[in-house]
Protein backbone atom coordinates (compact mmCIF):
# COMPACT_ATOMS: atom_id res chain seq x y z
CA UNK A 1 0.00 0.00 0.00
CA UNK A 2 2.87 2.22 0.43
CA UNK A 3 4.91 1.65 -2.28
CA UNK A 4 1.38 2.07 -4.25
CA UNK A 5 0.90 5.57 -2.39
CA UNK A 6 4.61 6.65 -3.21
CA UNK A 7 4.10 5.94 -6.86
CA UNK A 8 0.47 7.58 -7.05
CA UNK A 9 2.55 10.53 -5.75
CA UNK A 10 4.71 10.09 -8.20
CA UNK A 11 3.00 9.79 -10.92
CA UNK A 12 0.68 12.77 -9.94
CA UNK A 13 4.03 14.96 -9.51
CA UNK A 14 5.26 14.02 -13.01
CA UNK A 15 1.97 15.23 -14.25
CA UNK A 16 2.16 18.63 -12.39
CA UNK A 17 5.67 18.93 -13.81
CA UNK A 18 4.19 18.58 -17.57
CA UNK A 19 1.18 20.61 -17.07
CA UNK A 20 3.59 23.56 -15.81
CA UNK A 21 6.02 23.25 -19.07
CA UNK A 22 8.74 21.26 -17.17
CA UNK A 23 10.82 18.87 -18.85
CA UNK A 24 14.24 16.83 -18.10
CA UNK A 25 17.03 18.96 -16.42
CA UNK A 26 15.02 21.64 -14.73
CA UNK A 27 14.26 22.88 -18.46
CA UNK A 28 10.91 23.44 -20.63
CA UNK A 29 9.59 21.03 -22.16
CA UNK A 30 9.97 21.60 -25.44
CA UNK A 31 8.25 18.80 -26.71
CA UNK A 32 5.45 19.83 -25.56
CA UNK A 33 5.65 23.54 -26.53
CA UNK A 34 6.59 22.37 -30.30
CA UNK A 35 3.21 20.32 -30.07
CA UNK A 36 1.13 23.24 -29.04
CA UNK A 37 2.91 25.41 -31.83
CA UNK A 38 1.38 23.34 -34.54
CA UNK A 39 -2.15 23.49 -32.13
CA UNK A 40 -1.81 27.23 -32.81
CA UNK A 41 -2.04 27.17 -36.57
CA UNK A 42 -5.13 25.10 -36.20
CA UNK A 43 -6.56 27.91 -34.44
CA UNK A 44 -5.90 30.82 -37.27
CA UNK A 45 -7.56 28.73 -40.28
CA UNK A 46 -9.52 30.04 -42.53
CA UNK A 47 -11.47 28.27 -44.36
CA UNK A 48 -13.40 24.68 -44.38
CA UNK A 49 -12.01 23.07 -41.76
CA UNK A 50 -11.13 19.50 -41.93
CA UNK A 51 -12.15 16.59 -40.05
CA UNK A 52 -9.35 16.30 -38.31
CA UNK A 53 -9.75 19.85 -36.87
CA UNK A 54 -8.41 19.81 -33.20
CA UNK A 55 -9.06 23.38 -32.16
CA UNK A 56 -12.90 22.21 -31.92
CA UNK A 57 -14.46 25.89 -30.82
CA UNK A 58 -12.86 27.24 -34.24
CA UNK A 59 -16.02 26.47 -37.66
CA UNK A 60 -15.71 27.30 -41.17
CA UNK A 61 -15.16 30.90 -42.20
CA UNK A 62 -14.17 33.12 -45.07
CA UNK A 63 -16.01 30.34 -47.09
CA UNK A 64 -16.74 33.00 -50.19
CA UNK A 65 -12.89 34.70 -49.84
CA UNK A 66 -12.66 35.39 -53.95
CA UNK A 67 -15.96 35.32 -55.19
CA UNK A 68 -15.68 39.44 -56.00
CA UNK A 69 -12.79 38.65 -58.43
CA UNK A 70 -14.49 35.51 -59.34
CA UNK A 71 -11.87 33.09 -57.65
CA UNK A 72 -11.62 30.69 -55.39
CA UNK A 73 -9.30 32.23 -52.93
CA UNK A 74 -10.70 30.02 -49.32
CA UNK A 75 -8.61 28.40 -47.26
CA UNK A 76 -4.75 30.08 -45.86
CA UNK A 77 -4.54 31.94 -42.14
CA UNK A 78 -5.61 34.81 -40.72
CA UNK A 79 -2.44 36.40 -39.42
CA UNK A 80 -2.95 37.68 -36.24
CA UNK A 81 -5.81 38.92 -33.86
CA UNK A 82 -8.04 39.99 -36.60
CA UNK A 83 -10.05 38.14 -39.55
CA UNK A 84 -7.80 39.40 -42.57
CA UNK A 85 -5.38 37.04 -44.54
CA UNK A 86 -2.18 39.40 -45.21
CA UNK A 87 -0.25 37.31 -47.51
CA UNK A 88 2.66 39.44 -47.04
CA UNK A 89 3.36 38.04 -43.28
CA UNK A 90 1.76 35.18 -44.58
CA UNK A 91 4.22 33.95 -46.84
CA UNK A 92 7.12 34.78 -44.49
CA UNK A 93 5.11 32.49 -42.15
CA UNK A 94 5.30 29.84 -44.32
CA UNK A 95 8.90 29.82 -45.71
CA UNK A 96 9.84 29.95 -41.69
CA UNK A 97 7.85 26.68 -41.24
CA UNK A 98 9.57 25.25 -43.89
CA UNK A 99 13.21 26.12 -42.84
CA UNK A 100 12.30 24.75 -39.91
CA UNK A 101 10.98 22.04 -41.09
CA UNK A 102 14.26 21.12 -43.60
CA UNK A 103 16.77 21.71 -41.01
CA UNK A 104 14.77 19.98 -37.89
CA UNK A 105 12.22 17.89 -39.45
CA UNK A 106 14.20 15.02 -38.11
CA UNK A 107 13.76 15.50 -34.42
CA UNK A 108 10.40 16.46 -34.58
CA UNK A 109 9.15 12.74 -34.40
CA UNK A 110 5.32 12.63 -34.82
CA UNK A 111 5.67 16.44 -35.05
CA UNK A 112 6.59 16.36 -38.65
CA UNK A 113 3.35 15.46 -39.78
CA UNK A 114 1.91 18.36 -38.15
CA UNK A 115 4.49 20.64 -39.40
CA UNK A 116 3.78 19.67 -42.95
CA UNK A 117 -0.40 20.08 -42.59
CA UNK A 118 0.57 23.49 -41.37
CA UNK A 119 2.55 24.16 -43.98
CA UNK A 120 0.20 22.87 -46.86
CA UNK A 121 -2.65 25.10 -45.57
CA UNK A 122 -0.61 27.92 -46.25
CA UNK A 123 0.77 26.45 -49.71
CA UNK A 124 -2.75 25.36 -51.14
CA UNK A 125 -4.08 28.89 -50.65
CA UNK A 126 -0.96 30.61 -51.96
CA UNK A 127 -0.99 28.12 -55.03
CA UNK A 128 -4.38 29.81 -55.74
CA UNK A 129 -3.55 32.91 -55.65
CA UNK A 130 -0.73 32.71 -57.92
CA UNK A 131 -2.67 30.59 -60.06
CA UNK A 132 -6.25 31.37 -60.15
CA UNK A 133 -5.65 34.47 -62.86
CA UNK A 134 -3.10 34.74 -65.62
CA UNK A 135 -0.67 37.64 -64.72
CA UNK A 136 -2.01 38.20 -61.71
CA UNK A 137 -1.00 37.64 -57.91
CA UNK A 138 -3.58 37.65 -55.11
CA UNK A 139 -2.12 39.02 -52.02
CA UNK A 140 -4.77 39.17 -49.55
CA UNK A 141 -8.39 38.89 -48.57
CA UNK A 142 -10.42 41.42 -46.40
CA UNK A 143 -10.02 45.25 -46.27
CA UNK A 144 -7.97 45.78 -43.11
CA UNK A 145 -9.73 49.06 -42.58
CA UNK A 146 -12.95 47.63 -42.00
CA UNK A 147 -12.01 44.50 -40.26
CA UNK A 148 -10.23 46.13 -37.29
CA UNK A 149 -13.32 48.22 -36.61
CA UNK A 150 -15.11 44.75 -36.05
CA UNK A 151 -14.92 42.52 -32.89
CA UNK A 152 -16.20 39.62 -34.20
CA UNK A 153 -15.55 35.74 -34.68
CA UNK A 154 -14.65 34.93 -37.93
CA UNK A 155 -17.51 32.48 -38.19
CA UNK A 156 -19.71 35.71 -38.66
CA UNK A 157 -17.55 37.93 -40.57
CA UNK A 158 -20.35 40.59 -42.57
CA UNK A 159 -17.41 42.53 -43.89
CA UNK A 160 -17.00 43.01 -47.28
CA UNK A 161 -13.83 39.89 -48.15
CA UNK A 162 -12.01 42.57 -50.82
CA UNK A 163 -9.44 40.96 -52.65
CA UNK A 164 -6.37 42.62 -53.60
CA UNK A 165 -3.47 41.78 -56.21
CA UNK A 166 -0.32 42.68 -57.77
CA UNK A 167 0.21 42.67 -61.53
CA UNK A 168 2.36 44.24 -63.69
CA UNK A 169 1.22 48.04 -64.09
CA UNK A 170 0.66 47.23 -59.70
CA UNK A 171 3.96 45.71 -59.15
CA UNK A 172 4.57 44.09 -55.42
CA UNK A 173 8.77 42.59 -55.58
CA UNK A 174 8.55 42.54 -51.99
CA UNK A 175 5.04 40.03 -51.92
CA UNK A 176 6.12 37.94 -54.82
CA UNK A 177 9.69 37.55 -54.08
CA UNK A 178 8.49 36.56 -50.38
CA UNK A 179 5.70 34.01 -52.05
CA UNK A 180 8.49 32.26 -54.52
CA UNK A 181 10.65 31.96 -51.51
CA UNK A 182 7.66 30.29 -49.50
CA UNK A 183 6.37 27.82 -52.04
CA UNK A 184 10.30 27.02 -52.71
CA UNK A 185 11.17 26.43 -49.57
CA UNK A 186 7.83 24.33 -48.65
CA UNK A 187 8.55 22.28 -51.79
CA UNK A 188 11.71 20.85 -50.43
CA UNK A 189 9.79 19.90 -47.65
CA UNK A 190 7.38 18.03 -49.73
CA UNK A 191 10.39 16.60 -52.46
CA UNK A 192 10.13 13.18 -50.96
CA UNK A 193 6.91 12.81 -49.02
CA UNK A 194 4.82 13.68 -52.22
CA UNK A 195 6.48 14.62 -55.36
CA UNK A 196 3.67 15.73 -57.67
CA UNK A 197 2.77 18.45 -55.48
CA UNK A 198 6.47 19.57 -54.70
CA UNK A 199 6.79 19.94 -58.70
CA UNK A 200 3.88 22.13 -58.86
CA UNK A 201 4.85 24.28 -55.77
CA UNK A 202 8.64 25.01 -57.60
CA UNK A 203 6.84 24.89 -60.77
CA UNK A 204 4.60 28.09 -59.66
CA UNK A 205 7.79 29.47 -57.16
CA UNK A 206 9.52 30.16 -60.57
CA UNK A 207 6.89 31.60 -62.24
CA UNK A 208 6.37 33.93 -58.95
CA UNK A 209 9.49 34.63 -58.93
CA UNK A 210 10.42 35.92 -63.04
CA UNK A 211 7.36 38.32 -61.87
CA UNK A 212 8.79 39.71 -58.92
CA UNK A 213 11.81 40.25 -60.72
CA UNK A 214 10.56 41.55 -64.35
CA UNK A 215 8.44 43.47 -62.71
CA UNK A 216 9.75 45.84 -59.85
CA UNK A 217 8.07 47.89 -57.38
CA UNK A 218 6.99 47.91 -53.48
CA UNK A 219 3.66 46.60 -53.19
CA UNK A 220 3.13 49.38 -50.50
CA UNK A 221 2.95 51.45 -53.20
CA UNK A 222 0.47 50.11 -55.34
CA UNK A 223 -2.04 48.62 -52.55
CA UNK A 224 -1.55 51.72 -50.31
CA UNK A 225 -4.06 51.76 -47.31
CA UNK A 226 -5.17 48.03 -48.13
CA UNK A 227 -1.50 47.41 -46.44
CA UNK A 228 -0.31 49.99 -44.91
CA UNK A 229 0.27 50.40 -41.72
CA UNK A 230 -0.14 47.30 -41.49
CA UNK A 231 2.27 45.46 -43.56
CA UNK A 232 4.26 48.20 -45.39
CA UNK A 233 7.11 47.01 -46.81
CA UNK A 234 9.60 49.10 -45.18
CA UNK A 235 12.53 47.55 -45.81
CA UNK A 236 11.66 47.49 -49.65
CA UNK A 237 11.80 44.86 -51.85
CA UNK A 238 15.44 44.25 -52.76
CA UNK A 239 15.45 41.85 -49.63
CA UNK A 240 12.99 39.93 -50.91
CA UNK A 241 14.46 39.48 -54.42
CA UNK A 242 17.46 38.02 -52.57
CA UNK A 243 15.52 36.30 -50.19
CA UNK A 244 13.43 34.74 -53.05
CA UNK A 245 16.46 33.79 -55.08
CA UNK A 246 18.06 31.92 -52.36
CA UNK A 247 15.43 29.73 -52.00
CA UNK A 248 14.89 29.08 -55.55
CA UNK A 249 18.66 28.77 -55.84
CA UNK A 250 18.89 26.14 -52.93
CA UNK A 251 15.29 24.13 -54.62
CA UNK A 252 17.15 24.20 -57.91
CA UNK A 253 20.61 24.57 -58.10
CA UNK A 254 20.15 26.53 -61.14
CA UNK A 255 23.31 29.25 -61.51
CA UNK A 256 20.76 32.06 -63.03
CA UNK A 257 18.98 32.06 -59.31
CA UNK A 258 22.89 32.76 -58.10
CA UNK A 259 24.11 34.81 -60.83
CA UNK A 260 20.96 36.72 -60.12
CA UNK A 261 21.53 37.23 -56.23
CA UNK A 262 25.22 38.21 -56.99
CA UNK A 263 23.90 41.66 -58.94
CA UNK A 264 21.53 42.84 -55.94
CA UNK A 265 24.78 43.99 -54.25
CA UNK A 266 23.33 42.21 -50.62
CA UNK A 267 25.46 43.89 -48.31
CA UNK A 268 23.45 45.51 -46.02
CA UNK A 269 24.38 45.15 -42.66
CA UNK A 270 20.66 44.59 -40.59
CA UNK A 271 20.44 43.67 -37.22
CA UNK A 272 16.84 42.79 -37.34
CA UNK A 273 15.13 39.32 -39.07
CA UNK A 274 11.54 39.45 -39.52
CA UNK A 275 8.61 39.56 -42.19
CA UNK A 276 9.67 42.57 -43.71
CA UNK A 277 13.11 42.46 -43.54
CA UNK A 278 14.95 39.39 -44.82
CA UNK A 279 18.51 40.24 -45.60
CA UNK A 280 19.98 38.52 -42.09
CA UNK A 281 17.80 35.45 -43.06
CA UNK A 282 19.33 34.92 -46.78
CA UNK A 283 22.44 35.83 -45.84
CA UNK A 284 22.62 32.91 -42.96
CA UNK A 285 20.68 30.50 -45.75
CA UNK A 286 22.89 31.26 -48.52
CA UNK A 287 26.28 30.88 -45.67
CA UNK A 288 25.08 27.30 -45.42
CA UNK A 289 27.10 26.54 -48.88
CA UNK A 290 30.30 28.34 -47.42
CA UNK A 291 29.67 26.47 -44.43
CA UNK A 292 28.87 23.01 -44.71
CA UNK A 293 29.51 23.20 -48.98
CA UNK A 294 32.97 24.63 -48.43
CA UNK A 295 32.20 26.81 -51.29
CA UNK A 296 34.30 29.95 -52.00
CA UNK A 297 31.51 31.34 -53.92
CA UNK A 298 29.65 31.59 -50.71
CA UNK A 299 32.24 33.19 -48.42
CA UNK A 300 30.45 36.06 -48.78
CA UNK A 301 27.25 35.31 -47.03
CA UNK A 302 29.05 33.83 -44.16
CA UNK A 303 31.09 36.70 -43.70
CA UNK A 304 27.51 39.07 -43.93
CA UNK A 305 25.64 36.28 -41.39
CA UNK A 306 28.70 36.42 -39.37
CA UNK A 307 28.41 40.20 -38.92
CA UNK A 308 25.15 39.97 -38.63
CA UNK A 309 25.43 37.68 -35.54
CA UNK A 310 28.34 40.14 -34.12
CA UNK A 311 25.42 42.90 -34.13
CA UNK A 312 23.02 40.62 -31.79
CA UNK A 313 25.79 39.13 -29.28
CA UNK A 314 25.42 40.71 -26.04
CA UNK A 315 29.15 40.78 -25.25
CA UNK A 316 29.67 41.74 -28.94
CA UNK A 317 32.16 45.23 -29.37
CA UNK A 318 29.73 45.87 -32.29
CA UNK A 319 26.63 45.10 -30.76
CA UNK A 320 23.70 46.89 -31.51
CA UNK A 321 20.95 44.78 -29.75
CA UNK A 322 19.29 45.79 -26.06
CA UNK A 323 18.18 43.46 -23.85
CA UNK A 324 16.50 43.47 -20.84
CA UNK A 325 17.25 42.90 -17.33
CA UNK A 326 15.78 39.54 -17.53
CA UNK A 327 17.88 38.43 -20.65
CA UNK A 328 15.47 39.09 -23.20
CA UNK A 329 16.56 40.69 -26.50
CA UNK A 330 14.89 44.14 -27.17
CA UNK A 331 14.68 45.16 -30.85
CA UNK A 332 10.88 47.21 -30.87
CA UNK A 333 8.31 48.05 -28.38
CA UNK A 334 5.89 46.58 -30.93
CA UNK A 335 5.39 42.82 -30.52
CA UNK A 336 8.93 42.31 -30.14
CA UNK A 337 8.44 38.74 -29.55
CA UNK A 338 8.28 38.48 -33.55
CA UNK A 339 11.52 39.64 -33.41
CA UNK A 340 13.10 38.05 -30.88
CA UNK A 341 12.23 34.23 -32.43
CA UNK A 342 13.24 35.14 -36.10
CA UNK A 343 16.71 36.18 -34.96
CA UNK A 344 16.45 32.70 -32.65
CA UNK A 345 15.74 31.20 -35.48
CA UNK A 346 18.82 32.08 -37.35
CA UNK A 347 21.31 31.92 -34.28
CA UNK A 348 20.37 28.14 -33.54
CA UNK A 349 20.70 27.36 -37.01
CA UNK A 350 23.84 29.34 -37.80
CA UNK A 351 25.07 27.82 -34.41
CA UNK A 352 24.40 24.29 -36.00
CA UNK A 353 26.02 25.16 -39.12
CA UNK A 354 29.51 26.08 -37.19
CA UNK A 355 29.07 22.82 -35.12
CA UNK A 356 28.72 20.69 -37.68
CA UNK A 357 32.37 21.90 -39.25
CA UNK A 358 33.35 23.01 -35.74
CA UNK A 359 33.92 26.53 -37.07
CA UNK A 360 34.60 29.97 -34.72
CA UNK A 361 34.59 33.16 -35.71
CA UNK A 362 35.49 36.53 -33.89
CA UNK A 363 33.81 39.79 -32.96
CA UNK A 364 36.42 41.45 -32.66
CA UNK A 365 38.10 40.50 -29.33
CA UNK A 366 34.83 38.14 -28.37
CA UNK A 367 36.13 35.04 -29.44
CA UNK A 368 32.57 33.48 -30.83
CA UNK A 369 31.80 29.18 -30.72
CA UNK A 370 28.48 27.81 -31.60
CA UNK A 371 28.13 26.91 -28.03
CA UNK A 372 28.16 31.09 -27.81
CA UNK A 373 25.08 31.25 -30.35
CA UNK A 374 22.98 28.11 -29.06
CA UNK A 375 23.72 29.30 -25.43
CA UNK A 376 22.09 32.54 -26.44
CA UNK A 377 19.21 31.19 -28.82
CA UNK A 378 18.18 28.80 -25.51
CA UNK A 379 17.87 31.75 -22.94
CA UNK A 380 15.67 33.34 -25.18
CA UNK A 381 13.37 30.20 -25.77
CA UNK A 382 13.53 29.80 -22.14
CA UNK A 383 12.56 33.21 -21.56
CA UNK A 384 9.75 32.95 -23.88
CA UNK A 385 8.72 29.92 -22.03
CA UNK A 386 8.45 31.05 -18.76
CA UNK A 387 12.37 31.68 -17.57
CA UNK A 388 11.97 35.25 -16.51
CA UNK A 389 11.45 37.82 -13.90
CA UNK A 390 7.62 37.18 -13.57
CA UNK A 391 7.81 33.68 -14.28
CA UNK A 392 5.04 34.34 -17.19
CA UNK A 393 5.05 31.84 -20.15
CA UNK A 394 4.52 33.68 -23.13
CA UNK A 395 3.26 30.46 -25.14
CA UNK A 396 -0.80 30.62 -24.36
CA UNK A 397 -1.15 26.75 -23.24
CA UNK A 398 1.79 26.68 -21.74
CA UNK A 399 2.92 25.94 -18.40
CA UNK A 400 1.24 27.14 -15.39
CA UNK A 401 1.24 31.11 -15.61
CA UNK A 402 0.33 32.29 -19.79
CA UNK A 403 -1.41 34.96 -21.00
CA UNK A 404 -5.21 34.84 -20.19
CA UNK A 405 -6.35 37.65 -22.38
CA UNK A 406 -4.96 38.04 -25.31
CA UNK A 407 -5.80 40.39 -28.04
CA UNK A 408 -7.68 37.74 -30.58
CA UNK A 409 -11.54 37.48 -31.85
CA UNK A 410 -11.64 34.13 -32.00
CA UNK A 411 -10.08 33.61 -28.39
CA UNK A 412 -11.90 36.55 -26.91
CA UNK A 413 -15.78 35.47 -28.27
CA UNK A 414 -17.55 32.56 -27.31
CA UNK A 415 -17.84 30.04 -29.92
CA UNK A 416 -20.42 28.80 -32.08
CA UNK A 417 -21.43 25.67 -29.94
CA UNK A 418 -21.38 27.56 -27.23
CA UNK A 419 -23.46 30.75 -28.90
CA UNK A 420 -25.14 29.81 -31.86
CA UNK A 421 -26.57 33.45 -32.23
CA UNK A 422 -24.30 35.60 -34.72
CA UNK A 423 -22.00 38.48 -33.21
CA UNK A 424 -21.88 41.29 -35.12
CA UNK A 425 -19.37 43.83 -36.40
CA UNK A 426 -20.00 46.31 -32.89
CA UNK A 427 -21.47 42.88 -31.47
CA UNK A 428 -18.12 41.65 -29.64
CA UNK A 429 -17.40 44.75 -27.82
CA UNK A 430 -19.34 44.84 -25.29
CA UNK A 431 -19.47 42.38 -22.81
CA UNK A 432 -16.32 40.90 -24.29
CA UNK A 433 -13.73 42.90 -25.92
CA UNK A 434 -14.18 45.62 -22.63
CA UNK A 435 -13.94 42.46 -19.97
CA UNK A 436 -11.48 41.74 -17.78
CA UNK A 437 -11.98 38.11 -17.79
CA UNK A 438 -10.16 35.65 -19.53
CA UNK A 439 -10.60 34.87 -22.90
CA UNK A 440 -13.24 31.52 -23.14
CA UNK A 441 -11.28 30.14 -25.37
CA UNK A 442 -7.91 29.28 -25.22
CA UNK A 443 -5.73 29.37 -28.19
CA UNK A 444 -2.80 26.82 -27.36
CA UNK A 445 0.45 27.71 -29.02
CA UNK A 446 -0.08 31.44 -29.77
CA UNK A 447 2.34 33.30 -28.97
CA UNK A 448 1.67 36.58 -27.92
CA UNK A 449 3.75 40.10 -28.63
CA UNK A 450 5.84 39.67 -25.19
CA UNK A 451 6.77 42.05 -22.74
CA UNK A 452 7.89 45.25 -22.17
CA UNK A 453 11.61 46.76 -22.04
CA UNK A 454 10.92 46.24 -18.01
CA UNK A 455 10.39 42.34 -18.36
CA UNK A 456 6.44 43.31 -17.52
CA UNK A 457 3.60 42.32 -19.03
CA UNK A 458 -0.12 43.60 -18.55
CA UNK A 459 -1.90 40.98 -19.96
CA UNK A 460 -4.75 43.66 -21.39
CA UNK A 461 -6.60 42.55 -24.07
CA UNK A 462 -6.52 45.69 -25.78
CA UNK A 463 -3.08 45.99 -25.57
CA UNK A 464 -2.32 44.73 -28.45
CA UNK A 465 1.07 45.71 -28.92
CA UNK A 466 2.26 43.26 -25.98
CA UNK A 467 -1.13 40.34 -26.31
CA UNK A 468 -1.67 39.86 -29.86
CA UNK A 469 -0.49 36.63 -31.29
CA UNK A 470 0.84 36.28 -34.84
CA UNK A 471 1.45 33.22 -37.30
CA UNK A 472 4.99 34.54 -37.82
CA UNK A 473 5.92 34.62 -33.95
CA UNK A 474 5.44 31.31 -33.48
CA UNK A 475 6.09 30.09 -36.93
CA UNK A 476 10.07 31.27 -36.10
CA UNK A 477 10.39 29.29 -33.38
CA UNK A 478 9.35 25.77 -34.50
CA UNK A 479 12.84 25.16 -35.60
CA UNK A 480 14.40 25.94 -32.45
CA UNK A 481 12.34 24.53 -30.28
CA UNK A 482 12.46 21.26 -32.35
CA UNK A 483 16.39 21.50 -31.97
CA UNK A 484 16.20 21.74 -27.85
CA UNK A 485 13.59 18.88 -27.69
CA UNK A 486 16.76 16.62 -27.95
Amino acid sequence: MAKANILLVFLCSLGLLLLGGVGVEGNPNYRDALQKSFLFFQGQRSGKLPANQKVSWRSNSGLSDGSLDHVDLTGGYYDAGDNVKFNFPMAFTTTMLSWGTLEYGKRMGPQLQEARAAIRWATDYLLKCANSKPGKLYVGVGDPNVDHKCWERPEDMDTVRTVYSVSSSNPGSDVAGETAAALAAASLVFRRVDPKYSRLLLQTARKVMAFAIQYRGAYSDSLGSAVCPFYCSYSGYKDELLWGAAWLFRATNDAYYYNFLKTLGADDQPDIFSWDNKYAGAHVLLSRMALLGKDKNFEQFKQEAESFMCRILPNSPYSTTQYTQGGLMYKLPESNLQYVTSITFLLTTYGKYMKAKKQTFNCGSLFVTPKSLIGLAKRQVDYILGENPIKMSYMVGFGRNFPKRIHHRGSSLPSLAKHPQSIGCDGGFQPYFYSSNPNPNILVGAIVGGPNQNDGFPDDRSDYSHSEPSTYITAALVGPLAYFSH
